[in-house]
């Protein structure tokens, strides 16, 4: 069963400039051929627990594979300096959960690897 997958970034000291403003015009046309689309896009941030300091970006693919072909895409590594070298930040791809999901499903994976 094919689950969403997430790229999520957290970006602090933004330097918004030229470089950034490239990025985020480019962007769009690097997650078209792969499904992506925001979800979260820098708004609002209210902290209920701990220290935000920065940004929260969002990116939903329909698969770990199509989320995976994205980032390594050509098109996506030209553009990526942009970011990396005018912002302190960190990426990962993580699994979404099937629908109907209830946080009781976990418990069997817990379970199976702790044994």
């Amino acid at each position: 069963m094919s689950v969403p997958h997430y790229a999520i970034a957290y970006l602090r000291d933004v330097q918004v400039g030229e470089e950034i403003l490239e990025y985020i015009h480019k962007i769009d046309a690097t997650l078209a051929p792969y499904g992506g689309r925001f979800i979260v896009h820098g708004g609002k941030l209210t902290p209920a627990e701990g220290e935000w300091d920065g940004d929260l970006v969002i990116i939903e693919f329909p698969s770990f594979e199509a989320a995976q072909q994205w980032y390594e895409s050509p098109a996506y590594q030209e553009i990526l300096p942009l970011r990396t070298e005018h912002s302190n930040s960190m990426a990962a791809v993580v699994a979404g959960v099937p629908a109907n999901y209830q946080a009781t499903d976990k418990i069997a994976e817990l379970l199976g690897s702790a044994s």
